[in-house]
């Protein structure tokens, strides 16, 4: 069984759903999501990842990602 297969077609799309929110939101600030940040998420939406997973890897990615000076939210931790 692969991992995708772990979580329900509904799971799927609520995750999507929110992802795609998120999306929108932060594009209304000016914020452009990275390539590699929207691979994160497409990892999480289809069940390759958890939400634990993905939120150690995207904190991990923020902050390469500021190392080079590309645009990510200020991390408090």
């Amino acid at each position: 069984m692969n991992a995708s297969s772990l979580i329900t077609d509904e799971e799927r799309a609520r995750r999507r759903a929110a992802f795609e929110f998120a999306r929108g939101s932060v594009r209304f600030e000016g914020i452009v999501i990275s390539p590699e940040a929207e691979a994160l998420a497409e990892r999480f939406i289809n069940g390759e990842i958890t939400l634990e997973e993905h939120t150690r890897l995207g904190l991990e990615l923020c902050r390469r990602e500021r190392q080079t000076g590309q645009a990510c939210p200020k991390l408090d931790a």
